[in-house]
Protein backbone atom coordinates (compact mmCIF):
# COMPACT_ATOMS: atom_id res chain seq x y z
CA UNK A 1 0.00 0.00 0.00
CA UNK A 2 1.57 3.82 -1.38
CA UNK A 3 1.89 5.90 1.47
CA UNK A 4 -0.88 7.74 -0.34
CA UNK A 5 -3.60 5.08 0.09
CA UNK A 6 -2.73 4.68 3.65
CA UNK A 7 -2.74 7.90 4.53
CA UNK A 8 -6.43 8.39 2.55
CA UNK A 9 -7.76 4.72 4.84
CA UNK A 10 -6.63 6.41 7.78
CA UNK A 11 -8.31 9.69 6.85
CA UNK A 12 -11.37 7.13 6.20
CA UNK A 13 -10.96 5.27 9.10
CA UNK A 14 -10.98 8.23 11.32
CA UNK A 15 -13.75 9.59 9.85
CA UNK A 16 -15.71 6.78 10.52
CA UNK A 17 -15.03 6.30 13.74
CA UNK A 18 -16.24 9.79 14.59
CA UNK A 19 -19.13 9.14 13.04
CA UNK A 20 -20.04 6.47 14.65
CA UNK A 21 -19.07 8.37 18.05
CA UNK A 22 -21.83 10.75 17.11
CA UNK A 23 -24.22 8.29 15.93
CA UNK A 24 -23.81 6.63 19.60
CA UNK A 25 -24.11 10.22 21.51
CA UNK A 26 -27.00 11.20 19.49
CA UNK A 27 -28.92 7.67 19.26
CA UNK A 28 -31.85 8.58 21.45
CA UNK A 29 -32.76 11.36 19.38
CA UNK A 30 -32.88 9.19 15.92
CA UNK A 31 -34.69 6.97 17.55
CA UNK A 32 -37.38 8.94 18.86
CA UNK A 33 -37.09 11.11 15.69
CA UNK A 34 -38.55 7.70 14.01
CA UNK A 35 -41.25 7.19 16.96
CA UNK A 36 -42.33 10.93 16.58
CA UNK A 37 -42.46 10.43 12.49
CA UNK A 38 -44.26 7.23 12.76
CA UNK A 39 -46.69 8.34 15.31
CA UNK A 40 -47.79 11.80 13.60
CA UNK A 41 -47.98 9.96 10.55
CA UNK A 42 -50.56 7.94 11.93
CA UNK A 43 -52.37 10.31 14.02
CA UNK A 44 -55.11 13.51 12.53
CA UNK A 45 -53.60 16.36 11.99
CA UNK A 46 -49.92 17.83 13.03
CA UNK A 47 -47.41 17.28 15.73
CA UNK A 48 -44.90 19.54 17.53
CA UNK A 49 -42.28 18.59 19.84
CA UNK A 50 -39.02 19.84 21.08
CA UNK A 51 -37.11 17.45 23.70
CA UNK A 52 -33.98 18.18 25.03
CA UNK A 53 -31.41 16.07 27.53
CA UNK A 54 -30.12 18.90 30.28
CA UNK A 55 -27.18 16.35 31.01
CA UNK A 56 -25.79 16.24 27.84
CA UNK A 57 -27.15 19.19 25.47
CA UNK A 58 -28.73 16.72 22.99
CA UNK A 59 -32.07 18.22 21.36
CA UNK A 60 -34.60 16.91 19.14
CA UNK A 61 -36.73 19.48 17.49
CA UNK A 62 -39.52 18.30 15.58
CA UNK A 63 -41.82 20.94 13.66
CA UNK A 64 -40.91 22.97 16.90
CA UNK A 65 -39.26 26.20 15.07
CA UNK A 66 -42.86 27.70 14.19
CA UNK A 67 -45.46 29.15 16.82
CA UNK A 68 -47.65 26.77 18.55
CA UNK A 69 -50.68 27.70 19.89
CA UNK A 70 -50.66 27.62 23.54
CA UNK A 71 -54.28 27.98 25.44
CA UNK A 72 -54.06 27.06 29.12
CA UNK A 73 -49.87 26.15 28.98
CA UNK A 74 -49.61 30.10 28.77
CA UNK A 75 -50.53 29.62 32.71
CA UNK A 76 -47.03 28.85 33.44
CA UNK A 77 -45.33 32.19 31.76
CA UNK A 78 -47.88 33.89 33.55
CA UNK A 79 -46.95 32.07 36.72
CA UNK A 80 -43.28 33.13 36.48
CA UNK A 81 -43.93 36.62 35.67
CA UNK A 82 -46.01 36.89 38.69
CA UNK A 83 -43.45 35.59 40.51
CA UNK A 84 -40.81 37.66 39.09
CA UNK A 85 -42.29 40.89 40.16
CA UNK A 86 -42.90 39.23 43.87
CA UNK A 87 -39.24 39.18 43.77
CA UNK A 88 -38.91 42.55 42.55
CA UNK A 89 -40.24 43.54 45.42
CA UNK A 90 -43.72 44.62 43.53
CA UNK A 91 -45.87 42.45 44.47
CA UNK A 92 -46.33 39.88 47.61
CA UNK A 93 -47.85 36.29 47.94
CA UNK A 94 -49.84 37.51 50.39
CA UNK A 95 -51.46 40.09 48.91
CA UNK A 96 -55.31 39.95 48.28
CA UNK A 97 -57.03 40.73 45.01
CA UNK A 98 -60.81 41.07 44.68
CA UNK A 99 -62.43 39.07 42.40
CA UNK A 100 -64.19 41.55 39.83
CA UNK A 101 -67.09 40.72 37.50
CA UNK A 102 -64.71 41.49 34.98
CA UNK A 103 -61.80 39.20 35.44
CA UNK A 104 -64.72 35.82 35.29
CA UNK A 105 -64.49 33.99 32.25
CA UNK A 106 -66.14 30.20 31.13
CA UNK A 107 -63.67 27.56 31.24
CA UNK A 108 -61.93 25.59 34.28
CA UNK A 109 -61.84 26.18 37.67
CA UNK A 110 -64.22 27.72 40.50
CA UNK A 111 -63.94 30.99 40.98
CA UNK A 112 -65.86 31.75 37.94
CA UNK A 113 -68.99 31.08 40.47
CA UNK A 114 -67.97 33.18 43.41
CA UNK A 115 -69.56 36.28 43.92
CA UNK A 116 -67.50 39.84 43.21
CA UNK A 117 -65.24 41.54 46.02
CA UNK A 118 -64.68 38.01 46.91
CA UNK A 119 -60.74 38.25 48.39
CA UNK A 120 -57.63 36.12 47.26
CA UNK A 121 -54.14 36.04 47.55
CA UNK A 122 -51.78 35.95 44.76
CA UNK A 123 -50.50 32.33 46.18
CA UNK A 124 -53.95 31.05 46.06
CA UNK A 125 -54.21 31.91 42.93
CA UNK A 126 -51.14 30.90 41.09
CA UNK A 127 -51.85 27.41 42.74
CA UNK A 128 -55.67 27.74 41.39
CA UNK A 129 -54.25 28.77 37.99
CA UNK A 130 -51.71 25.62 37.81
CA UNK A 131 -53.69 22.80 39.88
CA UNK A 132 -57.21 23.48 38.67
CA UNK A 133 -56.12 25.85 35.33
CA UNK A 134 -58.26 28.22 36.71
CA UNK A 135 -59.01 30.72 33.76
CA UNK A 136 -61.05 33.33 36.13
CA UNK A 137 -57.50 33.06 38.57
CA UNK A 138 -55.71 33.62 35.44
CA UNK A 139 -57.48 36.63 34.66
CA UNK A 140 -57.04 38.07 37.99
CA UNK A 141 -53.27 37.03 38.36
CA UNK A 142 -52.87 39.13 34.75
CA UNK A 143 -54.86 42.11 36.14
CA UNK A 144 -52.32 42.38 39.13
CA UNK A 145 -49.27 42.98 37.13
CA UNK A 146 -50.69 44.41 33.92
CA UNK A 147 -50.37 42.78 30.58
CA UNK A 148 -47.56 45.31 29.34
CA UNK A 149 -45.20 44.14 32.14
CA UNK A 150 -46.37 40.49 31.47
CA UNK A 151 -45.43 41.04 27.98
CA UNK A 152 -42.50 42.15 28.02
CA UNK A 153 -41.31 39.22 30.65
CA UNK A 154 -43.08 36.87 28.38
CA UNK A 155 -41.01 37.67 25.75
CA UNK A 156 -37.82 37.79 27.31
CA UNK A 157 -38.59 34.15 28.34
CA UNK A 158 -40.28 33.17 24.98
CA UNK A 159 -37.80 34.75 22.35
CA UNK A 160 -38.04 34.52 18.88
CA UNK A 161 -41.72 33.66 17.49
CA UNK A 162 -43.43 34.84 20.70
CA UNK A 163 -46.24 37.67 19.74
CA UNK A 164 -48.40 38.46 22.60
CA UNK A 165 -50.47 36.79 25.49
CA UNK A 166 -54.18 38.01 26.41
CA UNK A 167 -56.13 37.45 28.86
CA UNK A 168 -58.63 34.65 28.85
CA UNK A 169 -61.59 36.97 28.22
CA UNK A 170 -59.92 38.51 25.64
CA UNK A 171 -59.76 35.42 23.89
CA UNK A 172 -63.26 34.65 23.79
CA UNK A 173 -63.68 38.42 22.46
CA UNK A 174 -61.12 37.81 19.82
CA UNK A 175 -62.94 34.46 18.28
CA UNK A 176 -66.58 35.62 18.12
CA UNK A 177 -65.55 38.65 16.74
CA UNK A 178 -65.00 36.86 13.86
CA UNK A 179 -68.48 35.98 13.93
CA UNK A 180 -69.51 39.30 14.53
CA UNK A 181 -67.49 42.64 16.02
CA UNK A 182 -70.52 43.11 18.29
CA UNK A 183 -69.19 40.14 20.18
CA UNK A 184 -66.70 42.20 21.67
CA UNK A 185 -69.36 44.26 23.50
CA UNK A 186 -70.32 41.19 25.60
CA UNK A 187 -70.23 40.96 29.53
CA UNK A 188 -68.69 38.33 31.18
CA UNK A 189 -71.73 36.80 32.45
CA UNK A 190 -72.73 36.45 28.89
CA UNK A 191 -69.52 35.06 27.90
CA UNK A 192 -70.05 32.58 30.71
CA UNK A 193 -73.77 32.01 29.08
CA UNK A 194 -72.73 31.25 25.98
CA UNK A 195 -69.89 28.95 26.59
CA UNK A 196 -72.59 26.76 28.22
CA UNK A 197 -73.71 25.54 24.57
CA UNK A 198 -71.52 22.89 23.20
CA UNK A 199 -68.50 23.93 20.48
CA UNK A 200 -69.89 23.74 17.09
CA UNK A 201 -73.22 24.84 15.40
CA UNK A 202 -75.18 25.23 18.69
CA UNK A 203 -72.17 27.45 20.45
CA UNK A 204 -72.54 29.71 17.48
CA UNK A 205 -76.55 29.97 17.78
CA UNK A 206 -76.14 30.45 21.38
CA UNK A 207 -73.52 33.65 20.53
CA UNK A 208 -76.10 34.79 17.84
CA UNK A 209 -79.06 34.85 20.45
CA UNK A 210 -77.25 37.00 22.98
CA UNK A 211 -76.18 39.56 20.23
CA UNK A 212 -79.86 39.40 19.26
CA UNK A 213 -78.95 39.42 15.02
CA UNK A 214 -80.09 37.53 12.19
CA UNK A 215 -77.91 34.72 11.08
CA UNK A 216 -77.30 36.43 7.46
CA UNK A 217 -75.35 39.05 10.05
CA UNK A 218 -72.47 36.63 11.00
CA UNK A 219 -69.04 37.25 8.95
CA UNK A 220 -68.24 33.54 9.21
CA UNK A 221 -70.62 30.38 9.16
CA UNK A 222 -68.78 28.18 11.56
CA UNK A 223 -66.99 27.98 14.64
CA UNK A 224 -64.09 26.11 12.78
CA UNK A 225 -63.74 28.98 10.67
CA UNK A 226 -63.51 31.83 13.66
CA UNK A 227 -61.32 29.38 15.46
CA UNK A 228 -59.40 29.45 12.27
CA UNK A 229 -58.88 32.95 11.41
CA UNK A 230 -57.99 34.05 15.24
CA UNK A 231 -55.46 31.59 15.13
CA UNK A 232 -54.04 33.15 12.48
CA UNK A 233 -53.32 35.83 13.88
CA UNK A 234 -50.34 34.66 15.75
CA UNK A 235 -51.87 35.62 19.79
CA UNK A 236 -50.74 33.15 22.66
CA UNK A 237 -48.48 30.97 20.58
CA UNK A 238 -44.84 30.74 21.17
CA UNK A 239 -42.16 28.03 19.52
CA UNK A 240 -41.65 25.32 21.33
CA UNK A 241 -38.05 25.82 21.15
CA UNK A 242 -38.41 28.92 22.48
CA UNK A 243 -40.83 27.44 25.52
CA UNK A 244 -38.33 24.87 26.25
CA UNK A 245 -35.75 27.52 26.55
CA UNK A 246 -37.85 28.70 28.85
CA UNK A 247 -38.40 25.06 31.26
CA UNK A 248 -34.41 25.24 30.98
CA UNK A 249 -33.86 28.07 32.70
CA UNK A 250 -36.25 27.70 35.38
CA UNK A 251 -35.31 24.03 36.20
CA UNK A 252 -31.49 25.69 36.03
CA UNK A 253 -32.69 28.45 38.47
CA UNK A 254 -32.23 31.11 35.98
CA UNK A 255 -35.54 32.72 36.03
CA UNK A 256 -36.47 32.01 39.95
CA UNK A 257 -35.58 32.18 43.42
CA UNK A 258 -34.92 28.62 44.86
CA UNK A 259 -37.82 29.05 47.20
CA UNK A 260 -40.23 29.95 44.60
CA UNK A 261 -38.71 27.53 42.12
CA UNK A 262 -39.53 24.81 44.66
CA UNK A 263 -43.35 26.52 45.17
CA UNK A 264 -43.88 26.56 40.97
CA UNK A 265 -42.72 22.96 41.12
CA UNK A 266 -45.68 22.04 43.59
CA UNK A 267 -48.12 23.79 41.89
CA UNK A 268 -46.85 22.10 38.41
CA UNK A 269 -47.51 18.88 40.27
CA UNK A 270 -44.20 17.09 41.21
CA UNK A 271 -45.70 15.76 43.67
CA UNK A 272 -48.87 13.61 41.70
CA UNK A 273 -49.52 11.22 38.99
CA UNK A 274 -52.10 11.62 36.83
CA UNK A 275 -51.55 9.50 34.44
CA UNK A 276 -53.08 11.78 31.38
CA UNK A 277 -51.60 13.01 28.11
CA UNK A 278 -47.57 12.93 28.04
CA UNK A 279 -47.56 11.30 31.88
CA UNK A 280 -49.34 8.29 31.16
CA UNK A 281 -47.02 7.01 28.80
CA UNK A 282 -43.56 7.65 31.55
CA UNK A 283 -43.12 5.40 34.44
CA UNK A 284 -44.89 6.58 37.46
CA UNK A 285 -41.45 6.58 39.16
CA UNK A 286 -40.29 9.10 37.66
CA UNK A 287 -41.10 13.42 38.88
CA UNK A 288 -42.46 15.10 36.65
CA UNK A 289 -43.79 19.20 36.70
CA UNK A 290 -45.88 19.80 33.70
CA UNK A 291 -48.77 22.20 32.22
CA UNK A 292 -51.19 21.07 29.90
CA UNK A 293 -53.13 23.35 27.45
CA UNK A 294 -56.65 22.39 25.48
CA UNK A 295 -58.68 24.69 23.14
CA UNK A 296 -60.56 24.32 20.14
CA UNK A 297 -58.80 21.86 17.96
CA UNK A 298 -55.53 22.69 19.98
CA UNK A 299 -53.88 20.81 22.32
CA UNK A 300 -50.46 21.25 24.72
CA UNK A 301 -48.47 19.30 27.44
CA UNK A 302 -45.11 20.93 28.18
CA UNK A 303 -42.82 19.62 31.08
CA UNK A 304 -39.80 18.68 32.57
CA UNK A 305 -39.00 14.81 33.74
CA UNK A 306 -36.86 14.70 37.20
CA UNK A 307 -36.33 18.87 37.56
CA UNK A 308 -34.87 18.65 41.00
CA UNK A 309 -30.87 19.21 41.23
CA UNK A 310 -30.75 22.29 39.52
CA UNK A 311 -32.01 20.12 36.45
CA UNK A 312 -28.81 17.92 36.05
CA UNK A 313 -30.52 15.03 35.10
CA UNK A 314 -33.47 16.34 33.19
CA UNK A 315 -35.33 15.97 30.36
CA UNK A 316 -37.35 18.82 28.86
CA UNK A 317 -40.38 18.19 26.76
CA UNK A 318 -42.83 20.61 24.80
CA UNK A 319 -45.36 18.99 23.10
CA UNK A 320 -47.90 21.12 20.92
CA UNK A 321 -50.49 19.35 18.04
CA UNK A 322 -53.45 20.74 16.10
CA UNK A 323 -56.30 20.17 13.81
CA UNK A 324 -57.51 17.31 15.80
CA UNK A 325 -60.22 16.29 18.53
CA UNK A 326 -58.53 18.47 21.72
CA UNK A 327 -59.60 15.57 23.89
CA UNK A 328 -59.75 12.03 22.76
CA UNK A 329 -57.26 12.33 20.04
CA UNK A 330 -54.86 14.74 22.34
CA UNK A 331 -54.45 12.65 24.76
CA UNK A 332 -54.02 9.32 22.59
CA UNK A 333 -51.59 11.17 20.67
CA UNK A 334 -49.03 12.34 23.82
CA UNK A 335 -49.80 9.30 25.22
CA UNK A 336 -47.76 7.70 22.43
CA UNK A 337 -45.32 10.58 22.05
CA UNK A 338 -44.55 9.57 26.42
CA UNK A 339 -43.98 6.37 25.60
CA UNK A 340 -41.46 6.48 22.87
CA UNK A 341 -40.01 9.17 25.22
CA UNK A 342 -39.34 6.12 28.22
CA UNK A 343 -38.54 3.42 25.45
CA UNK A 344 -35.65 5.84 23.64
CA UNK A 345 -34.69 8.19 26.79
CA UNK A 346 -35.40 6.15 30.09
CA UNK A 347 -34.17 2.85 29.37
CA UNK A 348 -35.58 -0.28 32.02
CA UNK A 349 -38.19 1.65 32.89
CA UNK A 350 -41.76 0.76 31.62
CA UNK A 351 -44.72 3.66 31.85
CA UNK A 352 -47.77 2.54 33.95
CA UNK A 353 -50.75 0.28 32.28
Amino acid sequence: MTPLAAAFRACCLALALTSASLAQEDGWAGRLQQQVERIDQAAPGRLGLYVKRLDTGETLSYQADRPWYLASSAKLPIAIAVLQEVEAGRRRLGDTLRLQETDKVDGSGPLVWQGAGTGHTLQSLLRGMLMASDNTAANMLVRSIGEERLNERAKAMLGRGFERLTTFTQVRYDVYAELHPDARRLRNRQLVEIAAAPLGPQRVEALRRALGKDKSALQVPTLDEAYRRYYERGLNAATLQGYGGMLEQLVRGKLLSPAHTERLFTDLKIGSYDAYRLEAGLPRSVRFIHKTGTQFRRACHMGVIEPQDGGRAAIVVAACAEDLDEHKDAARLFEQVGRAITATMLPGRQPRR
